[in-house]
């Protein structure tokens, strides 16, 4: 698996474009990943929902949930399915609306200088191994890509938006995904 430089796309991704994105700010580069845990309607998986909420389609008649989010403008660089495909929405370069308001380390809009991956899943259920398996490949090859990404900075949605999101939430295993990446030589800050 690897991301092509110039276009930021994953050679190994299913493309489905999002317009809910835009240029980074000036001289900006990826420097953090944001792990979100997403599931629609609310712990259903397989569904077409995810893609349809990214591309701006989500038919708010088909799901009472969707009557309070379709009108949602957000995206995320990638999401991992339960089954490990990997689909992608925005090229890595280009920043894409995951995080919203939100802060690391000190630092204001995540958006401006993160990845933001997907995993669908729920705070309840537990991840799939699957997924585990194709976020530790995303992980090496976007460190591959991104100089300023080896450093190892990872963090959950509801670390960079306490009290206002809980994603990946209580069943998401940081400890798997350390020893994963640390089985291949990187590390996690």
């Amino acid at each position: 698996m690897r991301v092509d430089p110039v276009s930021g796309l994953f050679d190994a991704a299913r493309q489905q474009p999002s317009p809910n994105c835009d240029e980074r700010p000036a001289g900006v580069s990826p420097e953090l990943i944001v792990i979100h845990g997403i599931s629609l309607p609310p712990g259903q998986y397989g569904g077409p929902w995810i893609d349809a909420l990214f591309t701006n389609t989500l038919d708010p008649a088909v799901h009472p949930y969707f009557q309070d989010i379709h009108q949602l403008r957000v995206s995320s660089h990638l999401l991992i399915r339960r089954d490990g495909e990997l689909v992608q929405y925005v090229p890595l370069h280009l920043r894409a609306w995951h995080a919203g308001a939100s802060c690391y380390c000190g630092r204001e809009r995540c958006n401006d200088f993160s990845i933001g991956i997907e995993l669908e899943g729920s705070d309840d259920t537990p991840y799939d191994a699957a997924q585990y398996e194709v976020l530790n490949e995303v992980i090496r090859a976007l460190r591959t890509a991104y100089p300023a990404l080896a450093a190892g900075q990872i963090a959950g949605h509801s670390d960079i938006a306490p009290g206002r999101k809980t994603d990946p939430g209580p069943c998401f295993d940081w400890p798997r995904l350390h020893a994963l990446l640390a089985a291949d030589g990187d590390a996690v800050a």
